[in-house]
């Protein structure tokens, strides 16, 4: 390959946001999703009544049969076809609250089987830390996935070696739908977070968001009979 060519694809990668690598639950500018917003005196009408169950049941995200997890940034897209992640619906009383969300802590998620859109150029996420759930009965229902500051960590190496980190300063929130079922389903839809990216030649540093498409069914382990559902 010449110089010339070289250069060539490692300006591409930085130009069309070789960042994509940097996108799990996050985003480079893409289309944003909307995040929470209050609810309450001032705010608008208060969220509704919502119950999570069984009660006390642990369950599993995993990916949709056969499905991807996509994080894009640009025309750069880094697809991951493993991911997964344990929970556990609180126990009574808490599994229920007349006023809002359902909240409890999640294992981080795990994401692996990954590659770029990007020739030469690979992709790892790591994460780490006390994640958080939050689900919402609704038409639809919702379920918030809290990302823990630093909690989600995309590296690339090859042509590019970037960094990119997703909540860099704080927590950050990404809202998914709710669909009950057997097994029941969340789907992310163009999610975004933000992010910060550090690297050499190639790296999309002054990207500050990123965008996560994917969909996961939600099993009870506690009762493979049972489903994990979300009601007022």
């Amino acid at each position: 390959m010449t110089h010339g060519a070289l250069r060539s694809r490692t300006l591409l990668a930085a130009g069309t946001g070789i960042l994509a690598s940097a996108a799990m639950t996050l985003a480079v500018t893409g289309p944003a999703a909307a995040q929470p917003t209050a609810t309450g005196p001032g705010n608008g009408p208060a969220a509704g009544s919502t119950t999570v169950s069984p009660a006390g049941h642990s369950y599993v995200a995993e990916l949709n049969g056969g499905g991807k997890a996509t994080f894009k940034a640009g025309s750069v897209t880094v697809t991951c076809s493993v991911s997964k992640a344990d929970g556990q619906v609180p126990a009574a009383p808490d599994n229920h609250n007349a006023d809002g969300p359902v909240s409890n802590t999640i294992g981080a998620p795990s994401y692996s089987s990954c590659t770029t859109s990007l020739p030469g150029v690979s992709a790892t996420i790591t994460t780490g830390g006390p994640w958080g759930v939050s689900m919402q009965n609704g038409a639809p229902a919702t379920a918030g996935l809290t990302i823990p500051s630093g909690g989600f960590v995309l590296k690339t190496s090859g042509l590019a070696s970037c960094t990119v980190t997703a909540a860099p300063s704080a927590p950050a929130t990404v809202t998914g739908t709710w669909t009950n079922g057997s097994p029941s389903s969340l789907t992310f839809t163009n999610a975004s977070v933000p992010v910060t990216v550090t690297g050499g030649f190639g790296c999309p540093t002054s990207a500050t968001t990123s965008t996560f498409n994917a969909t996961y069914k939600v099993s009870d382990t506690t009762d493979p009979a049972a489903s994990i559902t979300v009601s007022d």
